[in-house]
């Protein structure tokens, strides 16, 4: 039996991907969902535990042996999951909005091979948006191709970020807040980082930064470089942890700004 492709398995995703957004719809339509704080004091609900299992038995059907690291069923394997060939699933990135009635929602999926990122899509029910992404393949909003925007200063880069649930490590997040406020054109904060960077892939937002977990990101982080945009981190990569599954201090942006976004904040954090 032969390996599928890229392509055949960017299908698939997107098709599970898809079907797991009619659940979380059908969820939100019945109001028949309950909720908990995990110990970190981040919000749960059963539909998150029921789309994580309705995503894990399609991919177990479809590539037997692979496997998967997802938010709610394998957390504490993070940094240390085999990379070989590896699933990374949020199977609700945005729960609070989730539960709170918001639109910004998304099923996040994305494949690693080696260590590297090279599938990705993020279905957005709510907004009836599904992107993908695969490595040399480009990246698409709808199948429609997409591409990071061509902003040039931070004066007019439109930044994304987001914050944690523990108020007190919020305070640390201030002096980069600040110096995005004073120098560039305003911020954002819309509680999905799987659609933080989607917006990055498309123009919508000129820059994107976070520290997040991998399943928040790993999906996206693949549609935003295929769609041209610029990727890194601003601290350094722990040796042995491959960088397309590292969380810590995201920083994407469209290429024209990178550098001038990566001074901006590394500057604040020192000030």
């Amino acid at each position: 039996m032969s390996m599928p492709t890229l392509q055949e398995r960017l299908s698939l995703a997107i098709s599970i991907a898809e079907e797991a957004g009619e659940l979380i719809r059908q969820a939100r339509s019945d109001q028949s969902f309950s909720q908990r704080l995990k110990a970190d004091d981040e919000l749960v609900t059963d539909v998150d535990v029921a789309v994580d299992e309705l995503i894990r038995q399609r991919l177990n059907a479809h590539f037997p042996g692979e496997a998967h690291l997802s938010e709610e069923l394998s957390p504490e394997r993070a940094l240390d999951a085999d990379t070989s060939q590896l699933w990374v699933v949020d199977p609700i990135d945005g729960t609070v909005n989730f539960a709170q009635g918001l639109r910004h929602v998304a099923v996040s999926i994305g494949w690693m091979e080696d260590g590297i990122a090279k599938i990705g899509v993020v279905h957005a029910p709510f907004l009836q948006e599904t992107f993908s992404a695969a490595e040399g393949l480009g990246a698409y909003c709808n199948q429609k191709s997409i591409a990071a925007s061509n902003v040039a200063t931070l004066g007019e880069t439109l930044v994304g970020t987001g914050f944690p649930y523990q108020k007190e490590a919020r305070q640390q997040l201030m002096p980069r807040l600040g110096a995005v406020l004073a120098k560039c054109r305003d911020v954002r904060r819309n509680g999905a980082a799987a659609l933080d960077l989607c917006d990055v892939a498309c123009g919508r937002l000129g820059a994107y930064y976070e520290t997040v977990s991998p399943w928040d990101f790993v999906a996206g982080w693949v549609i935003a470089r295929e769609a041209g945009a610029s990727v890194g981190h601003l601290s350094t990569v722990p040796e042995g942890v491959p960088a397309d599954l590292y969380p810590k201090e995201l920083l994407v942006t469209a290429p024209g700004v990178y550098e001038a976004m990566r001074q901006l904040l590394l500057d604040a954090e020192q000030s």
